[in-house]
């Protein structure tokens, strides 16, 4: 089972709002998942990215690898454990 960090969507039509969360690599976008580590708010100026950084350090040493975006919105928060990305 690989575990990846990903966004699942969440608001309304027009209106996204993304949970960052720790899922199988297999499970729906929307579906079933294991942990949230964090929100990604792009509608508001600037976009608003909230990340706990003991629970996405404790993924990523578990072996949770995160998307292309999960990782550039690590980049832009300045979080600690970009480094080990």
């Amino acid at each position: 089972m690989a575990v990846r960090i990903r966004l699942t969507r969440k608001g309304r039509k027009k209106q996204p709002f993304y949970r960052i969360v720790v899922a199988d690599s297999e499970a729906p976008r929307d579906g079933k998942f294991l942990d949230i580590v964090g929100t990604y708010d792009p509608m508001q100026n600037p976009a608003a990215i909230v990340i706990d950084n003991e629970k996405l350090a404790g993924w990523m040493r578990q072996g949770a690898t995160p998307t292309e975006t999960v990782e550039s919105l690590i980049r832009k928060s300045g979080v600690q454990a970009a480094a080990a990305v």
